[in-house]
């Protein structure tokens, strides 16, 4: 009995190292990776959430412009049509 107790100490202690090893293994590769992440991702051009932010405002700032541009360019195509007494389509 006591053998069987060594043995099976014994291959305890194998089993945790191995699992010790394998951790050490997964530690090492997530380790890797990420850093492969980080190399490919800083070679990409992304822009910043402050800079996309930026863009995305000057756009509606842009698109609220046009609407007004459009918008008096109508009245001022309606004021000349009817200082000429044509009308133009609404």
């Amino acid at each position: 009995m006591q053998g069987d107790n060594r043995l099976f100490d014994d291959l305890a202690r194998m089993a945790s190292g191995a699992v010790s090893a394998l951790n050490g293994v997964r530690e090492d590769a997530e380790a890797r990776i990420r850093e492969e992440f980080r190399k490919r991702i800083a070679d990409w051009e992304f822009v910043t959430r402050e800079e996309f932010e930026a863009v995305q405002a000057m756009a509606q700032a842009a698109r609220e412009e046009n609407e007004r541009l459009a918008a008096r360019l109508g009245e001022l195509e309606r004021r000349m049509a009817a200082q000429d007494g044509v009308k133009t389509p609404a």
